[in-house]
């Protein structure tokens, strides 16, 4: 072997350097995205951490089909560019969602392929044909296989086995649920619940199937080509189970339900690169495995929820909950004018972003009020609940889009000692995280989930196009307190109408 393929050898000390190197930079990378002012140079490190771990692994010896790896790399390099570039801010969520089950569907294609490697080993022994140079294959221990029987039939070793079947199972289910969740995300398909009657005896079901499925995978894993079928059957099974885990969930669950799948794909990732022996694919897995897990249980906590409540009882739909009766409630309406002036003469503001505030792309009209109100001698601040918009983090980026100053943006649990004494909250499209019903109605399925309590500063003004429900599909008791007052129409053109009288005074 010459000292270059040695060199690029999978278990050389090069290569354990480099991917050491590369799962650093991913540290690093992930450390600088938890500040707004850092976190597009962190996206830089971890891409640069990245790039070295797929060229490395590129250039291991025994790579082999350039054509389709060359290929599939300028055709994923092209959607990819051009799908980041056009995406509007409004449909970020359901193209992160749509990025991870393509992350989990492509583990379930490497876990499937790694079944196909043995399978084919399997027959070039049992047919006594000369061993050919495969990826990943481990020479040394062939060639005692061989030496031992060439009439064997080549057995998977079981960590090799375990591993692929849970990086196929997970990377299946996170890419099917995934796919749930970008559709009723894009509106393809209804944000309410959907299930099948029997439901949860249904995936519990497949499940079952899953379990046994991998233990006689496991218990037989020296009789490849018969079992091949029940392990593509698995494969199909993953997929209705994760359909039927996320059709059932809420489009107002879908925060924690797009974190938790981010986590199923850094699981099935570190799986896939137990079964490979990728150091980088290990780390690279894990960290977003447990990256992930850490954000799901913190969001599940913000709605003083657990994961399996939200998995196995989740909240309703965008539609119906307990608007039926709000048009007989009485509300207070004011124009942006009447707005303005209230804003004006307040000493501090509160301003409490939602997904309409997204909807309406109003974050660089919202900068400019608070902007104008900042010449004025108003302090202003931004309340950030952990799950108001379509994904985690979603309205911290949509402000860091407009240029907001970061130590302006103050977490539920800071800004909620604050409220009652600020002078005015302006609540531009979030609604079921500032729904006092969460504290005060037992009945609401909110009811213990922790909120914006803007209804206890002095003033509240909710922008809003109607008094529809909000995701949750449950009515916002806020919008009939005595202290809120009602500004109808596009969230942006009011902020604009709102910020012209504010010139004006």
């Amino acid at each position: 072997m010459s000292p270059l393929l040695a060199a690029l050898a999978p278990d050389s000390s090069l290569v354990a350097i480099l991917y050491i190197i590369s799962f650093s930079l991913f540290i690093i990378g992930i450390k600088q995205g938890t500040h707004p002012t850092s976190a597009r140079r962190g996206n830089g490190v971890a891409a640069i951490g990245m790039a070295i771990a797929v060229a490395t692994t590129l250039a291991l010896d025994g790579i082999g089909n350039w054509g389709i790896i060359i290929v599939g790399i300028l055709v994923g390099t092209i959607v990819g560019a051009v799908a980041s570039k056009r995406v509007k801010m409004t449909e970020m969520p359901q193209m992160v969602a749509l990025y991870n089950g393509l992350g989990g569907g492509a583990i379930a294609l490497i876990a499937w392929s790694e079944y196909r490697h043995w399978v084919h080993l399997g027959d070039v022994i049992s047919s006594k044909e000369p061993v050919s140079h495969t990826f990943f294959l481990d020479f040394e221990n062939l060639s005692i296989v061989v030496s031992k029987s060439l009439q064997a039939v080549a057995e998977v070793p079981l960590e090799v086995m375990i591993p692929t079947l849970l990086a196929m199972v997970i990377g299946s289910i996170s890419f099917w649920g995934s796919n749930v969740a970008f559709a009723k995300l894009q509106d393809l398909i209804p944000s309410q619940p959907l299930a099948l009657p029997g439901q949860k005896v249904i995936n519990a079901i497949l499940l079952a199937i899953l379990i046994v499925g991998g233990v006689i995978l496991g218990i037989n894993n020296d009789v490849l080509d018969l079992n091949e079928p029940l392990f593509i059957g698995m494969l199909v099974v993953s997929a209705l189970l994760g359909l039927g885990v996320v059709m059932p969930i809420g489009g107002a669950d879908m925060p924690v339900v797009i974190s938790l799948l981010n986590a199923f794909t850094g699981l099935s990732a570190a799986a896939a690169g137990i079964a490979l022996d990728n150091t980088a694919l290990i780390v690279a897995g894990t960290l977003v495995g447990s990256s992930g897990t850490i954000l799901t249980l913190a969001m599940a906590t913000a709605m003083n929820r657990s994961v399996a409540n939200i998995l196995f009882g989740g909240m309703g739909s965008t539609s119906g909950g307990g608007g039926g009766d709000q048009e007989q409630r009485p509300y207070r309406s004011i124009n942006a004018q009447d707005a303005a002036i209230a804003l004006a003469y307040a000493d501090s503001v509160v301003i409490v972003p939602g997904y309409g505030l997204a909807v309406a792309q109003a974050q660089h009209t919202v900068k400019e009020m608070a902007d104008e109100l900042n010449k004025k001698g108003v302090t202003v601040n931004y309340a950030i609940h952990p799950v108001a918009g379509r994904m985690p983090g979603h309205m911290n980026v949509l402000l860091a889009e407009a240029d907001v100053p970061y130590d302006q943006l103050k977490e539920m649990d800071e800004i909620n000692p604050e409220l009652p004494q600020t002078d005015v909250c302006v609540v531009i499209g979030a609604n079921d995280v500032t729904n006092p019903a969460a504290k005060t109605d037992e009945s609401s399925p909110i009811y213990g989930m922790p909120i914006i309590e803007v209804d206890e500063a002095q003033q509240v003004l909710v922008l809003k196009r109607s008094m529809s429900a909000g995701f949750a599909g449950i009515d916002n008791d806020l919008f009939y307190n005595e202290k809120t007052a009602m500004v109808f129409g596009d969230a942006k053109g009011t902020v604009q109408d709102i910020v012209a009288e504010l010139g004006n005074l």
